[in-house]
């Protein structure tokens, strides 16, 4: 593995952010909010096209220097977006509730993380983004000015979680596509 320190800022940047950092847009159109709900939809397919054909150590390639495996971002994709549709649950049905964070570093570190076929978050993605994107499709759109607190970031209403959603699922999927293309695979 290239130790991080022996590519520049500017590399590592691009490495990390590939489709660059997030940036929520300041009240969405309805038909904005249509497409980011279309993004999460797509995602588990186009994930699982992007790792269809990857043997076992190409997915444990990690995608940029000091960086995850392919195998951990797959299955960090799940663990975050249940928090993620937990929270939105949870600003519909309560008044601004504050939200438990997790430390995603550490659970890409646990072995299932490290280890697991990757067949099984794909199916947990997968099964996940149906209901979600479910329940998105059908909540009112005075709930989307909603918000819950995030302990380190406060308010966050659920047009900017829907927007931070969408980009996380696009942003991960870069780290898969843009490595195989940076391999040649």
């Amino acid at each position: 593995m290239i130790p991080p320190e022996s590519v520049s800022k500017d590399e590592l940047e691009r490495l990390r952010y590939p489709i660059g950092r997030f940036q929520a847009e300041a009240g969405i159109s309805s038909s904005r909010r249509d497409e980011l709900i279309d993004d999460l939809a797509a995602l588990p397919a186009d994930l699982r096209t992007a790792v269809s054909d990857l043997s076992g150590p190409q997915l444990d390639t990690a995608y940029r220097p000091g960086g995850w495996t392919v195998r951990q971002v797959i299955h960090h994709l799940p663990d975050s977006h249940m928090n993620g549709y937990v929270r939105f649950r949870l600003a519909v049905t309560e008044d601004q509730p504050t939200i438990k964070g997790y430390d995603e570093t550490a659970w890409a570190e646990l072995p299932d993380a490290r280890h697991a076929d990757v067949a099984l978050s794909l199916a947990l993605l997968e099964a996940l983004h149906r209901r979600w994107t479910t329940f998105l499709r059908t909540m009112d759109p005075d709930q989307y000015r909603t918000a819950f607190i995030h302990p380190q970031r406060g308010p966050v209403t659920l047009e900017d979680n829907l927007q931070l959603y969408a980009w996380h699922g696009r942003h991960h999927l870069a780290h898969v596509t843009h490595l195989r293309e940076r391999m040649g695979w």
